[in-house]
């Protein structure tokens, strides 16, 4: 750009611009809601994820492909319709260090009766490693005594199959479904 073309742009108003970019976010956002997530909506326009298979269409087409594996937390109402998703952990190709309280924040915060985590193994076998099962017992703990189910937490992967179920596996079997 020439000397002269910068004399001539207005000074940055620095409200205006924040303004702006949260009315473009708000804009993106209502635009993925309704076209992306549209899929399996209730009357409300929510998403509802009533199986392993919602979670891995929802999720699947972001993270099959990561090359750095990733935690993501679902936030569910009482019905299972998707409040929101929390990206809670990035790591490396292989592992991911987890507090188990940043995956149930934002469920506390937005008052979501459910959760379901899911990562994505960028080996490409979607096989649920023990440290995975681990993970997902002690976040059921954790979702026990906030009052937020686990419903349960799926390992999404580019491979063949594309993901796991621990629950539809056997490692993990929530509070609910005992009764």
């Amino acid at each position: 750009m020439s000397e002269t073309n910068r004399k001539t742009l207005p000074p940055v108003d620095g409200a205006r611009l924040t303004h702006l970019a949260r009315e473009n976010l708000a804009l993106l956002a209502e635009l993925v809601q309704r076209y992306e997530v549209a899929r399996q909506t209730d009357s409300r326009g929510r998403l509802q994820l009533l199986k392993p298979a919602d979670v891995a269409g929802y999720l699947g087409p972001e993270m099959a492909d990561l090359a750095q594996e990733q935690l993501r937390v679902l936030l569910l109402d009482i019905k299972n319709r998707l409040i929101g998703a929390a990206l809670v952990y990035q790591g490396g190709a292989n592992a991911i260090v987890i507090r188990l309280a940043d995956c149930f924040r934002e469920a506390v915060r937005v008052g979501a009766a459910a959760v379901v985590l899911a990562h994505n193994h960028p080996s490409g076998d979607p096989t649920p490693s023990p440290e995975d099962v681990r993970v997902t017992r002690e976040a059921a703990q954790v979702g026990d005594l906030l009052g937020i189910e686990l419903l349960d937490h799926i390992v999404i992967s580019s491979g063949p199959g594309n993901f796991v179920s621990l629950r539809e596996r056997g490692f993990y079997r929530p509070a609910s479904a005992s009764t």
